[in-house]
């Protein structure tokens, strides 16, 4: 991809959409870092049995964030066209589709959550014990189940508010529910201020509650001001949605679900194979995830902007600036992740030591960390380019290139590794995460072709 000069605006626009994303997502992720810290003071089984769980319930955010965002697609486009009642369609599908998922999600996790945590419990290393795990990470499940239909209402504002260019009010949201998060955790965990100590299950319930603030800030601010978005007048007035256009939210939506699903569940299946190596590798995992999510927020932050962007700018007919336009996103979003990684390479050595856990799950979390931050800017890259061939409805391009990838070339890898060697757990994690290398070649080709550029809003009322 040849670099031009960056479009007069281009750095401010750009820093005006990312900046308040990077924000609620870096505030959110610092916070849930002391949560996880909080909890790791309990103890490595509480941390272990936190950290599995968390896990699975990544499987359903990511099945509503590729949901959501299938339908976001259309939103920012009608938001660049200025029509109001293809708005309202979208915002209606997201809610129909959030209450769907999550109904599932809760029927599953709530018959098959203990068959679900013991894949993940297995001997090894001098950290952890299996059934004090088990019951941790049980009490945690049942509780967060709770707070699933909050957070799917409240990413049905959020997403809808950023693809309309409004990114401030999701970010004061999630700001204020992270931080109800945080209070109710020291005051639920440890039993500060007469509250009873309730260990990993204070952890869900501060979490729960903080749900459900985020989703009623982000609600009433959204109806309470129609005449900036007036697409929210009379929204849910019938659930109507013209045949037409749902049945082109299903055709670029439906890869995208089904993307974000089985590559999230490709993550989770990578997690169990790596839990082989003992719970040593699961606590150390978990630490290390935790200041990873914290230093990619900026190339995660930078790929939704680059969706929200390229779609307006789709939406508005510029196609004729628009190659060099994501172009510039894509390298700006690497340059920012080396400046990242840097600053992650240099905490490794240091976070682990805040955890109450032994000695050789400390060393490994350096050691993951580590490689995290070596392979930061390709994953920046490979980011980018998903989201730019997103932004035009490639939908089922991206899914070859993003969960079929993960399916066919990592699970294998890591299985393989995993049972049929016994090479460590450091060496085969910097492995597998290492063939993601081939997927920025495949990103360079297919978003330099231009396929992607195409113009979704049109429909029949």
């Amino acid at each position: 991809m040849k670099r031009k000069k960056a479009p007069e605006g281009f750095y401010p626009r750009v820093m005006s959409c990312a900046v308040p994303i990077m924000i609620q997502n870096g505030i959110s992720m610092l916070v849930g870092m002391l949560d996880n810290i909080m909890v790791g003071q309990i103890g490595t089984d509480a941390m272990s049995g936190v950290s599995i769980v968390n896990q699975l319930l990544f499987v359903y955010d990511l099945c509503i964030f590729g949901g959501y965002s299938g339908i976001g697609i259309f939103t920012a486009q009608f938001w660049g066209k200025k029509d109001m009642e293809g708005m309202r369609y979208t915002l209606r599908a997201k809610v129909l589709l959030g209450t769907i998922l999550t109904t599932l999600c809760i029927i599953l996790l709530a018959c098959s959550s203990t068959r679900l945590i013991s894949l993940f419990l297995h001997e090894g290393g001098s950290a952890g014990n299996i059934a004090v795990t088990l019951e941790n990470a049980d009490t945690y499940c049942k509780v967060m189940l709770w707070g699933l239909p909050a957070s799917a209402m409240a990413y049905v504002y959020s997403f809808t508010l950023r693809e309309s260019g409004e990114t401030m009010v999701p970010m004061k949201a999630g700001i204020a529910a992270v931080f109800v998060n945080l209070i109710g955790n020291y005051l639920l965990i440890y039993g500060k201020l007469g509250c009873p100590a309730l260990g990993t299950a204070g952890a869900a319930i501060a979490t729960v509650i903080s749900r459900f603030v985020e989703m009623g800030i982000v609600i009433l601010w959204t109806h309470s001001h129609k005449k900036e978005y007036p697409f929210i007048e009379k929204c849910y007035a019938s659930l109507h949605i013209p045949s037409d256009l749902l049945k082109q939210f299903a055709i670029k939506g439906t890869p995208l679900l089904l993307n974000e699903t089985l590559w999230s569940s490709g993550m989770t299946v990578l997690m169990q194979c790596y839990s082989v190596r003992g719970l040593s590798t699961v606590a150390a995992l978990n630490i290390a995830n935790t200041l990873s999510n914290v230093f990619n927020v900026v190339f995660l932050a930078m790929g939704n902007a680059t969706a929200i962007l390229l779609g307006q700018e789709l939406g508005a007919g510029h196609f004729d600036t628009i190659r060099a336009f994501a172009n510039k996103l894509i390298w700006f979003s690497v340059f920012l992740s080396c400046l990242s990684a840097a600053a992650m390479f240099s905490t490794a050595p240091f976070f682990p030591r805040i955890y109450n856990t032994d000695p050789d799950v400390m060393v490994l979390a350096k050691d993951f960390l580590w490689i995290s931050s070596l392979l930061m800017p390709m994953n920046a890259f490979n980011n980018c380019c998903y989201f730019t061939l997103r932004s035009g409805g490639k939908t089922f391009i991206t899914f070859l290139f993003d969960c079929c990838f993960s399916w066919v070339v990592l699970v294998p890898a890591a299985f393989v590794l995993s049972r049929f060697t016994s090479i460590p757990a450091v060496p085969m994690y910097f492995i597998v995460q290492s063939l993601e290398i081939l997927k920025s070649f495949i990103g360079f080709a297919l978003v330099r072709k231009g396929t992607w550029i195409h113009d979704l809003t049109s429909y029949q009322a």
